[in-house]
């Protein structure tokens, strides 16, 4: 196999069509192992179904697409020419959880009458749509009809909008951050959009995640049930007709007016693929590709691209102390971060917020107190990258220019903040943004914004996203449970891609002694609990949050946390159910890191590792120390060899965790 797509193309001269009752054609199309299958019903409306064997899983939902005009795509939808493809290829990954992955599925491509395709996709793991136009003329999309019909009354981990208001319309400008909330769909916060990745499960315990690939030039996709029933409706932004200068550091976009339609083309596109991903046990939701798989591949040589951990300034409030200099946004500060992340192999240094000058959505304007290009060169004598934060407003405003001049100076990359949108605009944004970084060789980790869709895949100098409930909110959230949120979130938002969760705390706090203080914060949970996270959660530009003065008064944890690989070569599920405990396995050359994590309940928990194969083994482990659910920060390294049976124990207390690194003997 090679990275080359090796399509096989079967025209299909005479193709078998079944009948339902009410003589509507049925086109059905079958995962490899012949488990899953999607149906579609073409009539007066276009509607699909998913099916398990013979379980409904999803069941007739109709789709389709309104164009400004009148014309409705999946309206009584005539097939002109039908195309049956099987995908069965290896994609090299230069950045991602594991080094190849097997991009294998059946694609059934129906060519409509009105100058339209609807192509189908079933893999082993879950089923997929897109609508695809092929007109040469301008033309609006007025609305999409995206439905999720269950045959019953399923139970869903959703994360709402995180804004007040129950006007729907006043929902599409969020951070995209929230908890989760476990509930019956009927049972749904009326008024209220859901964030995808969302999480559905049957009576018999399957999981269905609803998601979307290949976002690049339309909207993304918001869940909503406004009807008490047993059905979720995709929602969309529409387009901004004016807008203006927001108001938080003048850094943000606030859309004053918006059009009668949610995007437009001038001529034929593919639209973002709807993703039915199904797994029959909660932990095969922690290694699923199938966003990655859906997604454009890369064109050209990223081989430039360079993963890694990033000392984080912004988290820790510049706090640092026995130093001689006042600490803060300057020169004397950003060097002692670049003289710890060299020291530890860490391969860059962030300068968030504060670097430009506030109030002025400038980037060309820096703070007198730094002086950028003898930072770049400071750290380059030292080996380490910088990178710059960027709010959305200025960023915007020249991207060419930014990446042009600071690319020039040696800047390794953006942080880009502040989107806090997912409307067609926002979306192009965030390609033509990844697109112009790697002409220059620049990074890009997307703060601020929705969550990833594959444009990790299609250009992989795009690092990270945000769109998560981060370690951020414990400087100002008393109330939030992030240890219940670290065990639901991989199995949910990481479903889409990595997240810049930003782990590294050595002030961690058990429940009751747990409180946010924004200039001196902590985490919630036990210190391995920290450094598990790192291996737990995707992230190929990984934060340290903590100062390096807190780094290096625990000099263990650091060395471990900065030998933690951030990109893989295999990645493995062990273990794990939503809400309740993760246990995970991945692999770097010949090392495996393993991690597990617990929610607020105390757990043992025998991990199977046989997936190292024969021979002996030797584990450095982190783990709970005995005190660890009074004092979070009690933790015990040991070096222990694995059993032969390959079976190994481990015990985590309440909000714990446990890390290790296997190597042979």
């Amino acid at each position: 196999m090679t990275n080359m797509l090796k399509q096989l193309f079967i025209l299909v001269c005479a193709f078998s069509l079944s009948a339902s009752a009410q003589g509507k054609d049925v086109y059905k199309v079958k995962s490899p192992n012949g488990k899953l299958s999607m149906e579609l019903y073409l009539g007066r409306n276009m509607e699909y179904a998913v099916l398990s064997a013979s379980d409904t899983l999803v069941r007739r939902s109709p789709i389709s697409l309104r164009l400004v005009g009148g014309t409705r795509w999946g309206a009584d939808a005539k097939v002109v020419k039908l195309q049956e493809r099987i995908v069965d290829d290896v994609i090299n990954t230069p950045v991602y959880k594991k080094a190849t992955v097997h991009n294998h599925c059946n694609e059934l491509a129906l060519r409509m009458k009105g100058d339209y395709s609807l192509i189908l996709r079933a893999y082993d793991e879950g089923v997929a749509y897109r609508f695809v136009s092929h007109g040469k003329k301008p033309f609006k999309v007025e609305s999409e009809q995206a439905v999720f019909n269950f045959p019953e009354d399923v139970k869903v981990h959703v994360a709402y909008v995180p804004v007040g208001s129950r006007d729907t319309t006043k929902q599409f400008n969020s951070s995209f951050e929230n908890t989760y909330e476990h509930a019956n769909i009927t049972e749904w916060t009326k008024n209220r959009l859901a964030i995808l990745p969302l999480v559905a499960e049957t009576k018999d315990g399957k999981k269905i995640c609803i998601t979307e690939a290949d976002l690049h030039d339309y909207p993304g996709m918001y869940l909503f049930n406004s009807e008490g029933k047993y059905s979720l409706k995709g929602m969309f932004a529409p387009y901004p007709k004016t807008t203006a200068q927001g108001e938080r550091n003048v850094l943000t976009e606030t859309v004053k007016a918006t059009e009668n339609y949610i995007a437009r083309y001038n001529s034929g596109t593919a639209f973002p693929w709807r993703a039915v991903i199904v797994a029959d046990k909660d932990a095969e939701l922690l290694n699923n590709d199938m966003v990655y798989k859906l997604a454009t591949p890369a064109k050209g040589d990223f081989s430039w691209v360079k993963p890694g951990k990033v000392a984080w300034d912004w988290w820790n409030n510049w706090n640092l102390s026995g130093v001689d200099f006042v600490t803060g946004i300057n020169n004397e500060t950003y060097c002692h971060y670049i003289d710890f992340a060299a020291r530890h192999g860490i391969e860059y240094v962030i300068l968030d917020e504060g670097w430009a000058v506030a109030k002025k959505a400038d980037l060309m304007q820096v703070v007198p107190e730094i002086n950028l290009p003898e930072l770049v060169k400071y750290a380059s004598q030292k080996g380490v990258g910088l990178l710059l934060w960027a709010g959305y407003y200025a960023f915007n405003k020249d991207i060419e220019g930014v990446c042009k001049h600071y690319a020039a100076m040696g800047i390794k990359g953006f942080k880009v903040d502040f989107m806090d949108r997912d409307d067609q605009k926002i979306v192009a944004f965030h390609s033509k943004v990844a697109a112009i970084a790697a002409k220059y060789g620049l990074l890009i980790d997307f703060h601020g914004t929705y969550k990833p869709t594959g444009l990790q895949c299609t250009y992989p100098n795009v690092i990270s996203f945000e769109g998560v409930h981060g370690l951020e909110h414990m400087k100002w959230s008393d109330t939030d449970d992030q240890v219940t949120y670290d065990v639901t979130a991989p199995f949910i938002r990481m479903v889409a891609g990595p997240m810049d969760y930003t782990p590294g705390a050595m002030r961690n706090a058990v429940k009751a002694n747990y409180r946010a203080i924004r200039h001196e914060p902590m985490s919630q949970g036990t210190r391995t609990r920290q450094l598990a996270l790192y291996v737990v959660f995707e992230s190929p530009l990984s934060m340290l949050c903590d100062s390096p003065t807190s780094y290096e008064q625990e000099a263990e944890c650091t060395r471990f946390i900065a030998g933690i690989p951030t990109v893989w070569d295999e990645t493995k599920a062990l273990d794990g159910k939503i809400a309740e405990h993760i246990a995970i396995a991945r692999r770097k050359g010949n090392d495996w890191y393993v991690a597990t994590l617990t929610n607020w309940e105390p757990r043992t928990m025998e991990l199977d590792l046989s997936f190292l194969g024969s021979g002996e083994f030797v584990a450095e482990l982190f783990k709970d120390g005995v005190n660890a659910d009074k004092v979070a920060k009690d933790y015990v390294r040991e070096v222990v060899s694995v059993p032969a049976n390959k079976r190994l124990p481990v015990s985590m207390v309440a909000g714990g965790g446990c890390v290790m690194k296997i190597s042979k003997k």
